[in-house]
């Protein structure tokens, strides 16, 4: 009996500590298996760590409504993303690495946050960068997101439906965290940064819109030559249409260069670095949106680029959930339906079962038809069997630890 009081007070320590911990326990995890966009599961399916990392899973679609997407033809898929979040940031003191295309963070929902190009220039000659908000925001919905042409819905900007942007009384929640481990906030902090009884303000950019009429220099004072100059400011290019029309003025506004500060916030009372999307007293966005130009820490690998955002956890990290702390229990279980099928089969890995799991896939010949790696708990994939005459079919289910294996019908 002593023994198990032990062990429960244990546990509940470790859930108050991680608790703490807001990198950890900042996710809005789905525990009850609810829907979004097109029946795919919502938010964050599984947020698991170790003493470096945190790695969330979750499929880039949140809890709330999206669409619809005027002029957009594409649509929300499942991403399958596994995050890594670095659990202990440091500041990049060498090059600051450059926010590219594509993810540059993820909101607490799990959803993607992309930089503030639509990644196109004028004459496509890569000099003037356009403006997502101003030549994509006809496309976004009424959350401020869109979906690309992966199907990965994203937002450019302040994400309006995952907190109150209005509520200009009280400091904003993190509402996502960047690849260098460092927060997002929504829009309003304390005015003084080191005092956290100061009074709350809307945070405010240090890029400014430059005075100008033609689009012949850009903004560390490179003059172009004809041929790379922009359109020049006009109704129909209006200032702010490409990122080049903003300079960055040190000191001008509340944030860096990176769009954050050194600051003390709710959950990090003793201070942290923090970015803070920008908004204006309307709610409507201000350049740089989320993040400037580069990152204010060192990135973690693995989250972008080709491929990006599908990283492989290692094993014995623990599962991270609002009720309380669970070892990664070390078996396979999983769910496959429609079985049997005419073509289409769809697996779903129970929340309980290992990570890095390989599928192949074997006819009752034992002949290998199909291969898959890095399947992650939580998650559900396709698999095609229209291909393939009638008959029975073997999943086999493997990681370094456990093995599974689940039997399909093939039908006509």
């Amino acid at each position: 009996m002593k023994k198990l009081i032990a062990t429960i007070i244990l546990a509940a320590g470790m859930q108050t500590a991680f608790a703490q911990i807001p990198v950890i326990s900042s996710w809005i995890v789905n525990t009850t298996g609810a829907t979004g966009y097109a029946g795919i599961e919502s938010n964050v399916q599984v947020d698991q760590f170790d003493s470096n990392y945190v790695y969330i899973s979750c499929t880039c679609i949140p809890g709330y409504s999206i669409g619809p997407w005027t002029g957009n033809p594409n649509i929300p898929k499942n991403q399958n993303f596994v995050f890594k979040i670095p659990r202990n940031p440091v500041q990049n003191t060498g090059t600051a690495d450059s926010v590219g295309l594509g993810q540059m963070a993820v909101w607490s929902n799990g959803v993607a946050a992309y930089n503030a190009s639509d990644a196109m220039t004028y004459n496509n000659d890569g000099t003037w960068h356009r403006n997502a908000y101003y030549f994509e925001g006809v496309s976004f919905d009424n959350c401020l997101g869109h979906p690309d042409q992966s199907g990965c819905y994203h937002h450019h900007v302040n994400p309006t439906c995952l907190y109150n942007d209005k509520d200009s009384t009280t400091h904003s929640p993190i509402i996502g965290y960047a690849f260098d481990g460092y927060p997002i906030y929504g829009a309003y902090g304390y005015s003084n940064p080191t005092n956290s009884s100061s009074a709350i303000k809307r945070m405010t950019p240090s890029y400014q819109l430059r005075k100008m009429v033609n689009r012949d220099t850009l903004p560390n004072g490179t003059v172009c030559t004809v041929a790379k100059q922009g359109p020049a400011v006009s109704s129909t290019y209006p200032i702010g249409d490409f990122l080049e029309d903003y300079s960055y003025i040190a000191s001008s506004g509340d944030l860096d260069s990176h769009n954050g500060r050194f600051c003390v916030t709710p959950e990090y009372p003793s201070g942290t670095y923090a970015y803070f999307v920008t908004i204006d007293a309307k709610q409507t966005p201000v350049y740089p949106y989320v993040l400037g130009y580069t990152y204010y820490g060192k990135i973690a690998s693995g989250n972008t680029g080709p491929g990006g955002g599908h990283v492989t956890p290692p094993g014995g990290t623990v599962v991270y959930t609002p009720t309380g702390i669970n070892e990664v229990t070390k078996n396979i279980t999983s769910t496959i339906e429609p079985n049997p099928t005419q073509d289409y089969t769809y697996i779903y890995i129970d929340p309980s079962s290992d990570n890095n799991i390989t599928a192949v896939l074997y006819n009752s010949q034992g002949q290998k038809m199909q291969s898959f790696v890095n399947w992650h708990p939580s998650m559900s994939y396709a698999l095609n069997l229209s291909g393939y005459p009638a008959g029975v079919y073997f999943l086999n289910l493997q990681t370094e630890n456990t093995h599974a294996v689940q039997k399909i019908v093939k039908v006509n």
